[in-house]
């Protein structure tokens, strides 16, 4: 019998999958990961997205009954954060950090609840210079207020990792070493979604977790 993989996420996770249709799994990191895996391991694995453009820590959580629980899943990621700093900046409707941790910590409760044997993986946010973190004509401090509030949840999700003793991916430290090869350009489309490239580099960080969990 199949293991069940779940991404869970926003849109670096959904990343143009087909609407509702979460069997598809988009352009990202999602699908690099499916098709690295799958070609490895025939038929050992399931690969659902259940990625969600423009969510936040909160949206997930009001969610994952339905988008997580519900499914089973075997292994699973989260991956989470820059739009609670995003929708602050630009709506006044992000999630504070003390909120989003706790918010965080109430979801992998529920999680743990209903599958005690689980096995996740967390990735923390990142954000690099591109055109939807440097435009200054209504915000002037846009960049600094983005990197300030991702490295704050990113912080987040760290000490979460800790306490859960979970693996963590920290794309904030993998895409600032990127950026000594190329720009940031290069890794993003717009300094928060990952190109082609950006995707392959979450990709390779996460087999190597992947390849850390005992599942055999």
């Amino acid at each position: 019998m199949s293991k069940r993989v779940l991404f869970f996420g926003d849109s670096i996770t959904d990343c143009a999958r087909n609407g509702d249709h979460f069997l598809k799994l988009g352009s990202g990191y999602a699908n690099h990961v499916s098709a690295t895996l799958g070609a490895k391991y025939p038929n050992e694995y399931e690969f659902i997205n259940r990625g969600i453009s423009g969510d936040r820590v909160v949206d997930l959580y009001a969610r994952i009954k339905i988008d997580f629980i519900n499914l089973k899943p075997d292994i699973a990621s989260i991956f989470i954060g820059v739009n609670d700093a995003w929708h602050e900046i630009e709506k006044q409707n992000g999630v504070d950090t003390a909120r989003f941790e706790k918010v965080y910590e109430m979801m992998l409760e529920d999680i743990y609840a209903a599958n005690p044997n689980i096995k996740l993986i967390l990735l923390s946010p990142f954000v690099l210079e591109g055109s939807a973190t440097c435009n200054t004509e209504e915000i002037p401090d846009r960049l600094s207020r983005f990197i300030t509030d991702v490295a704050d949840k990113a912080e987040a999700v760290k000490r979460i990792a800790q306490k859960y003793n979970l693996p963590l991916i920290d794309l904030q430290a993998a895409f600032d070493d990127a950026c000594k090869l190329a720009g940031p350009d290069y890794w993003t489309t717009d300094g928060a979604h990952p190109s082609a490239a950006g995707h392959e580099i979450i990709k390779n960080l996460w087999i190597e977790e992947f390849n850390k969990l005992e599942l055999r």
